[in-house]
């Protein structure tokens, strides 16, 4: 493996390079989809790689996405680089153990966020409020607490470069229609659910999560990336205690060292020194081997 921040793959177009994956077209009904070592964090992208980040998101992805199919469908076609097609034999070191082949999906306009915890933005907000996205909560809940019950409080999509935005069920119902949204909350609450209970069996606790479905052919697939150090936030149950922040295996570590420099959270970011890099790439190979029981190599 070698540790990858950009391809450049000339036989298939390019159709979008967002914060971490590379997506081509193989044909009108497959993507190429690349996940990279580029690192991002409040939206920006961080000028230094994370080495390998790329394959341990792509391979836990595919790990629970495997583990999920009896709920949702998926939208992945091949994940073994030695059967993708013959004109992307030459990128092989390059994408061996970081690619899928998917199926074409359209995307829902929202995230699916699911709580289980009160912590980061949601605590905020309910500090404020005492609601996360419109829906109402106990009094007196302090940081890192777990919820009676975990929570759906979607998002809207935000562009490269731009921050997402908290909405409520009635906005998500907008976007998304009232019958698909009331289905999209319910899966993504039983994905969560179930997500949860494997990882706190290895000793893992989700504090909340983020999940992307799409349509294909009319039904509704899991698509994107999947309980991954990027689109969660994993805390040691060992160590876990409410009332303040919690040790972590994803990359808060990385928020809280930006939050501490002179950075108005606005591209350019600061220049990454090698122990945060280390020390980031670590927590995400430390929670692929926690969650899957394997190693990356």
């Amino acid at each position: 493996m070698k540790v990858v921040t950009k391809t450049d793959i000339k036989e298939y177009p390019l159709l979008n390079r967002g914060k971490v994956r590379d997506i081509y077209e193989i044909d009108d009904r497959t993507l190429l989809i690349v996940t990279t070592d580029r690192m991002s964090a409040f939206d920006v992208i961080m000028d230094q790689p994370v080495p390998f980040k790329g394959v341990v998101l792509n391979q836990m992805t595919l790990f629970w996405m495997r583990k999920f199919e009896n709920i949702i469908p998926n939208h992945v076609l091949e994940s073994d680089v030695d059967r993708f097609p013959q004109e992307l034999a030459p990128y092989r070191d390059e994408l061996d153990g970081r690619a899928i082949l998917a199926r074409k999906a359209k995307p829902l306009p929202v995230e699916c966020i699911v709580r289980g915890y009160i912590t980061g933005s949601g605590f905020k907000d309910y500090l404020a409020t005492g609601k996360i996205c419109g829906i109402s909560l106990p009094k007196g809940l302090v940081e890192a607490k777990k919820l009676d019950a975990p929570i759906f409080t979607p998002s809207t999509k935000a562009e490269l470069g731009m921050h997402d935005e908290n909405i409520d069920m009635s906005k998500a119902e907008a976007l998304l229609g009232d019958d698909v949204a009331e289905k999209t909350r319910l899966i993504a609450l039983d994905l969560y659910e179930k997500g949860a209970a494997h990882a706190l069996e290895k000793g893992v606790i989700v504090a909340d999560t983020k999940f992307e479905l799409g349509f294909i052919d009319g039904s509704l697939h899991l698509i994107d990336e999947v309980l991954t150090p990027d689109s969660s936030r994993f805390w040691s149950a060992a160590s876990y205690s409410p009332g303040k922040p919690q040790p972590s295996f994803d990359k808060q570590y990385l928020r809280d060292w930006l939050k501490k420099q002179p950075w108005n959270m606005e591209p350019p970011p600061p220049t990454l020194p090698p122990d945060v890099i280390n020390a980031t790439a670590s927590r995400y190979r430390e929670a692929y081997e926690m969650l899957t029981g394997r190693t990356i190599n």
